[in-house]
């Protein structure tokens, strides 16, 4: 789950992290009244989407008066924010972050993320702040070093120091990298955090660390754990399909594709958004109606699948162990029948009561094209959204 920039930056101030005096607004008169209690005489106006490159899209501007915060107050509100994240369709702004403008001696990158290969904390820095990281990455790979945190042992100094190396930073500035580092890497583990990024992190002019800009991530998994976390959800920030998943306990994710797939396990799903690649299309989504699936889910799922419009044809993949293949059968043909489904479906059942499966969907009287097996499946459904 992501939040805003101006909630990320208010969790870390609560740890102690440092960050510059901002207030959010949804409204200009807000904006003015934020800019008016932040004193100036810079200031900097923000738009707040879930997505990068704000900046480069017009969404973020320093300005040296009342009037100017008016006035991109009423420029960025409403507005649609293109940038390289969002996508041609771009975010609607509906909120705003005004901010204390800083005096920037240097920019660095500061991001924290699960290393899932390792099982560890990662912190990733690099002296090229302010920038893409994978631009970075791609043009000058050298200039980006990865540090590791034993969970075991958890932060120690010599962590700190060597962060402050990587920064090629000296003196008293270096000496604020060690606490910097230890409160971020204990919201990380406190907060169960999948990200935490600091795009720039800046040295001032006069010679302080601050978080400029912050990005947090938490892990979806480990939200029960935090309603407060929880209660700094934008749903207007996210697919409304990808929502409607969330309420119905179903793992969905939006993709570019024109196939959308509902499969029962992780696993399965990879493997199936592979095979349609393998045969030259792009799936839609990624879905996965778990082990425990009944009809209601399945038609939930296949609701879901066809509120995206680029969505041209099915792959169902069910093995049917815990779930009964009859019983995503009868899903199948209730939400197809309720909808009236205009789409080509595929459907590749295996498992617990399969030929049962199989009959049902044969008997139902509608445009269901069972599949022996998941590359005979990805075949039938590319050739269906192409026409032949």
């Amino acid at each position: 789950m992501n939040i805003h920039e101006y909630q990320a930056k208010e969790l870390l101030r609560g740890y102690g992290v440092p960050v510059p005096k901002g207030k959010p607004a949804f409204t200009v008169e807000e904006a003015v009244a934020a800019a008016k209690e932040l004193g100036g005489p810079v200031w900097v106006v923000k738009a707040q989407i879930h997505a990068g490159g704000r900046g480069k899209g017009g969404g973020v501007k320093v300005v040296k008066s009342i009037e100017a915060v008016a006035e991109e107050a009423k420029r960025m509100l409403g507005m649609t924010l293109v940038t390289h994240q969002t996508g041609p369709a771009g975010r609607v702004v509906r909120r705003l972050y005004i901010e204390d403008g800083s005096a920037i001696e240097k920019e660095l990158y500061l991001s924290a993320v699960v290393d899932r290969a390792s099982g560890r904390i990662a912190f990733i820095v690099s002296t090229e702040g302010g920038m893409d990281i994978e631009e970075v990455a791609h043009k000058t790979p050298d200039k980006i070093k990865t540090f590791r945190v034993d969970p075991a042992a958890g932060y120690s100094a010599y962590l700190g120091r060597d962060i402050a190396e990587a920064f090629n930073l000296t003196g008293d500035v270096a000496k604020q990298v060690g606490p910097l580092i230890q409160k971020l890497y204990g919201a990380f583990v406190i907060k169960d955090m999948s990200l935490l990024e600091i795009n720039p992190l800046v040295v001032t002019k006069s010679g302080e660390l601050v978080c400029l800009d912050a990005k947090v991530n938490f892990d979806d998994n480990a939200l029960f754990r935090h309603p407060n976390s929880q209660a700094m959800r934008d749903e207007s920030e996210e697919d409304p399909g990808e929502t409607e998943a969330t309420k119905l306990g179903l793992a969905y994710i939006k993709l570019d594709g024109t196939i959308g797939c509902m499969v029962n396990g992780a696993g399965l799903a990879m493997a199936t958004m592979d095979i349609i690649k393998m045969y030259g299309e792009e799936p839609a989504n990624f879905l996965d109606v778990g082990g425990a699936a009944d009809k209601a889910r399945v038609s939930a799922a296949l609701k879901i699948i066809l509120s995206d419009k680029n969505v041209k044809g099915i792959l169902v993949n069910i093995f049917g162990g815990v779930v009964r293949c009859d019983t995503i059968a009868n899903g199948i043909v209730d939400a197809a029948k309720e909808i009236s489904l205009s789409v080509p479906l595929v459907a590749r059942l295996e498992g617990t009561n399969v030929e049962l499966g199989k009959e049902i969907l044969l008997k139902s009287g509608l445009a269901i094209v069972p599949a022996n097996d998941l590359a005979d499946a990805a075949e039938k459904i590319v050739k269906a959204v192409r026409g032949h």
